[in-house]
């Protein structure tokens, strides 16, 4: 990725049945990891959705979110360039591992296959693309769902509480190499999560909500 993105919140608020869930002004510079921490019901999956662009009619929203200061607050979820890591990685279960890879990679791209063999080889699991993903481990799945949304190369990315089912020793490593990537390619990300140690790992600000 050659541009690198600023992903700025202006303003936003997000109400229920008139009352404000949260208020928040925020930037996030390229390459940089923001942590919204808060307890259960303070809107942090709210926010996220938001910014996603799928934000259920029943809420109330105001304000702008900014992408290299270009407005994508009215655009579609599909044309607004973010990416999502969600606590389960969704792989899709009739797409093999590889397949999975390819269908992050944009319509353009060309050498597929090569391009899959590379980003399996990156992510440690070399000769793994014919593999169904239901014989793959939690870590294993987590990997291809980071290395699929990599490979769509988006321009900012939202992070919901991605490593909460991966069990204790992986979380650290998985930690590491999912910050440590969109930190390489230069992408804005914000976190939501319970886990303190995951705002440590992250080494960015953290924002805390309250009820």
């Amino acid at each position: 990725m050659n541009h690198h993105y600023a992903l700025t919140l202006e303003r936003v608020r997000i109400a229920l049945d008139g009352v404000t869930l949260l208020e928040l002004d925020a930037e996030v510079g390229p390459g940089e990891v923001l942590t919204v921490m808060g307890p259960s019901g303070s809107g942090k999956s709210t926010l996220l959705a938001f910014l996603a662009g799928f934000l259920a009619p029943d809420f109330e929203a105001s304000g702008r979110v900014l992408l290299d200061g270009r407005d994508i607050t009215s655009l579609p979820a599909e044309r607004r360039g973010i990416g999502l890591l969600f606590q389960d990685p969704l792989l899709f279960p009739h797409l093999s591992v590889a397949g999975n890879l390819r269908f992050g990679l944009p319509r353009s791209a060309t050498d597929k296959s090569g391009r899959v063999e590379k980003a399996l080889a990156q992510i440690g699991l070399t000769g793994f693309g014919q593999r169904d993903p239901a014989t793959l481990s939690g870590g294993q799945k987590s990997r291809v769902a980071l290395m699929r949304l990599l490979l769509s190369q988006p321009c900012a990315v939202l992070l919901d509480e991605p490593f909460s089912k991966l069990d204790t020793h992986l979380r650290h490593e998985m930690r590491q190499l999912v910050f440590s990537r969109l930190h390489e390619a230069g992408l804005p990300s914000l976190l939501v999560t319970h886990d303190r140690e995951d705002a440590e790992d992250a080494g960015g600000r953290v924002i805390e909500l309250s009820h």
